[in-house]
């Protein structure tokens, strides 16, 4: 998909499920990593991810293009365009926009955390750590007792 068939499919789907027309600029942007898509409030202009074309499909750059035109098109109307507002969430469902849009594949996914879990002797406050100390060396913050480990909790 070209700039130009990008921008032809955002003009269709604003008057599709809109009723209006879509004035600005749709364009991909290939530096975008963590989003599927940007509505720019300065320039009023959209911007895509196209991973999310070459990985999903025109369905789900079809969603991707209502959310944003979404927040373009409460922005201009002055209503409450941004995620938490009531506006928002009406208009995603009146149109049947995703909120959210699926995760690439290509995209490597979070590694779990090891939780470490440490106590005090003395007092038994617990102590939850990502990495090791030293129980030599560090102490109780509350009544300055030896630190025990407990031992690892799993990933999270």
């Amino acid at each position: 998909m070209e700039q130009q068939q990008l921008q032809a499919l955002t003009e269709e789907l604003s008057f599709i499920y809109f009723h209006k027309p879509f004035l600005h600029q749709a364009y991909f942007n290939p530096r975008l990593r963590t989003t599927g898509g940007r509505y720019l409030l300065s320039s009023h202009d959209i911007e895509i991810n196209k991973k999310y074309y070459e990985e999903q499909g025109l369905e789900e750059l079809a969603g991707i293009i209502k959310h944003e035109l979404c927040h373009y098109h409460l922005h201009l109307e002055g209503k409450g365009y941004q995620h938490r507002d009531a506006d928002f969430r009406e208009l995603l469902q009146k149109v049947g926009a995703p909120r959210f849009c699926r995760p690439l594949a290509s995209r490597p996914q979070a590694k779990p955390v090891k939780r470490l879990e440490y106590r005090c002797k003395t007092c038994g406050t617990r102590y939850m750590r990502r990495r090791r100390i030293n129980t030599e060396r560090y102490v109780c913050g509350k009544c300055k007792g030896k630190l025990i480990f407990i031992g690892e909790l799993g990933k999270i």
